[in-house]
């Protein structure tokens, strides 16, 4: 039986999408929690596994893959059903489309180092610093606003990649207090998904440290 064991931090929204991406699949795995605040994925024994010094990282059989995306597309191939990125060209490319849209633009800019490269080198006040990350929640949802379709969830009738993107993106735009009446499909898409088990059990909530 293969291993798994995910490294990463409760509130990381990265590692909150592999969450609901293992679950969805419903496989069986370890977590170890990687404190960024304490930054213990700077220690040497982190970055030995993981130059990259960041989370997630899932550990499979021994060998370790980062970056979410990449894990995610792991797990589709190892572990095919259910689908979270479909196979034909077009419905994939549109799928991954909407899943960058936060992956590759409004995550990379919000992210903790970000902040606090932000208030501690060019020395943002809390309001400031905030302002920045709402406004690029708010540039990114708008996009994604219009890409995201009529179905129930990002991935039509089922959960896909986008959606494991689009809940923890959720979970951040409801913390900064960014407003979401502009954006009735996210949220409704939002509620959908946090009606099923695999998305309640990778809640930031569902798995902080005690």
């Amino acid at each position: 039986m293969t291993s798994l064991v995910l490294h990463d931090y409760f509130r990381s929204s990265a590692s909150f999408r592999v969450r609901i991406a293992l679950n969805l699949k419903g496989l069986d795995y370890g977590r170890v929690e990687v404190s960024l605040i304490a930054g213990e994925q700077r220690s040497d024994a982190y970055l030995e596994k993981n130059a990259q010094g960041f989370v997630p990282m899932l550990v499979v059989d021994g060998e370790p893959i980062i970056q979410s995306m990449a894990i995610i597309d792991w797990l589709d191939r190892a572990y095919p059903q259910p689908r979270l990125i479909p196979e034909d060209a077009m419905p994939r490319a549109v799928a991954l489309a909407r899943a960058q849209v936060i992956a590759s633009d409004i995550h990379p800019l919000n992210n903790l180092r970000v902040l606090k490269y932000l208030k501690r080198d060019l020395g943002l006040n809390e309001q400031a610093k905030d302002r920045w990350y709402r406004h690029w929640i708010v540039q990114g949802f708008d996009a994604l606003e219009a890409m995201a379709g009529d179905g129930k969830f990002l991935g039509g009738d089922a959960p896909g990649i986008a959606d494991c993107c689009l809940v923890p993106q959720m979970y951040n735009a409801r913390r900064f207090e960014v407003p979401l009446d502009d954006y009735p499909r996210l949220v409704a898409i939002d509620a959908a998904c946090m009606e099923l088990e695999a998305f309640q059990k990778a809640h930031p909530d569902a798995v902080k440290p005690a």
